[in-house]
């Protein structure tokens, strides 16, 4: 239902992770016996979070690792992994700006060419350890690169623009042909990002095997302050889930929804998946690790916009390996590391034996939840408080 926020103009109440809560229903699972697998294309994976295409969380050291952990890293074609050949001293530089440089280094370092061999070389990289290699670009540059990306291994390709649609109006360039591409292209093609349960409905439509759901969340993003635009990722789950499910009764094809950004604690990634997200994927709890590029800083997709940055370098340091972030065992008590424990043991706490059930349990509006009895840690700045 709407609210009237004005004469003859109505606004729906849409919801973020500290708005609402999980209900535990009339059984529990043991937690080590819960499947969290998915499913995309005709690959499975065990771990249902992916790391963002970003390049202060994924280089090829970082997907490898990743991948042999039971997930899937997303390496950003169009970032510094494939415009130099030393990537480690761009990232350097990146680490070492002071704030009010930062935006416009990135700006300039951003400028110089990819190369061709470079996207080539990234991907036989990652796949020589036998490991899925999984990488995203602009909608620009989706055909070229994509030919490139198939013919050196690439196991799946994610196109990525602020807002995806399947009709975008354009005079001065020729538009991105979505369905041509999902249909020419041999390997599963994730696409986003959206937020709506119509736009959803259209880019499964088009074949693509995937799509992301989220506008702004990010803790690097800037998208929601410069151009005001996204929805709260707790209701733009629902709706793009809705379509999932309506488009699978239909067409009898399961579409994957991953939420993507805004998740910094394993409440949030339960709550992603209980609102019907199939698969998470987070940008700044693994640019925390050791292993990420960034050296303790997060930068959002769009920082190197020439014109109009929707992104900002944020420093989130250092907290511990991937394998702890992913995996435990947790030296916090914050909930940002075993991110998969903290989903095994929510799933055994609401009695869901799988994702599919997950999307099942019941969802409650709960505005004080994230603060109710936490005087102690908020005023401490310590566990929730922090």
């Amino acid at each position: 239902m709407a609210d009237w926020i004005g004469i003859n103009r109505r606004a729906r109440r849409c919801y973020g992770f500290d708005e609402v809560a999980l209900v535990p229903g009339d059984k529990t699972v043991n937690p080590n016996e819960v499947d969290t697998s998915w499913s995309i294309g005709e690959m499975t994976f065990n771990i249902p979070i992916l790391a963002a295409s970003m390049d202060g969380v994924v280089n090829v050291k970082f997907a490898i690792e990743m991948g042999k952990l039971g997930g899937i890293a997303v390496l950003n074609l169009d970032g510094i992994q494939t415009r130099y050949e030393n990537p480690d001293e761009i990232l350097d530089q990146i680490a070492e700006a002071s704030p009010d440089e930062a935006t416009k280094l990135i700006q300039t370092l951003y400028t110089k060419p990819v190369k061709d061999a470079l996207i080539a070389r990234r991907i036989e990289e990652i796949k020589k350890h036998k490991v899925p290699a999984v990488v995203s670009c602009i909608p620009q540059n989706a055909k070229k690169f994509a030919d490139i990306a198939t013919e050196a291994g690439c196991d799946m390709f994610v196109v990525q623009s602020t807002v995806a649609t399947v009709r975008h109006v354009a005079t001065e360039y020729k538009a991105f042909d979505i369905e041509k591409f999902c249909r020419e292209i041999k390997i599963p093609v994730i696409l986003g990002n959206t937020v709506s349960y119509d736009v959803s409905l259209e880019l499964m439509e088009a074949g693509v095997a995937g799509i992301l759901v989220g506008i702004g969340p990010g803790a690097a993003c800037t998208s929601r302050g410069v151009l005001g635009i996204g929805v709260p990722q707790i209701t733009a789950t629902v709706d793009c889930a809705a379509a999932r499910d309506y488009f699978f009764k239909r067409k009898g094809k399961y579409v994957p929804i991953i939420t993507d950004g805004g998740m910094r604690i394993g409440g949030e990634i339960c709550k992603a998946i209980a609102a019907g997200g199939d698969a998470c994927m987070v940008g700044s709890a693994f640019a925390k690790s050791f292993e990420a590029p960034g050296r303790g800083y997060h930068w959002g997709m769009a920082t190197s916009n020439a014109n109009l940055p929707r992104g900002t370098r944020v420093k989130v340091g250092q907290a511990g390996t991937l394998k702890e972030i992913l995996l435990g065992p947790a030296k916090v008590d914050d909930g940002s590391q075993n991110l998969v424990g903290a989903l095994k043991t929510s799933m055994g706490s609401l009695g869901a034996s799988n994702i599919k059930e997950m999307h099942d349990v019941e969802i409650i509006i709960a505005h004080s939840f994230q603060s109710e009895g936490k005087v102690f840690q908020m005023s401490q700045k310590i566990g929730m408080g922090k």
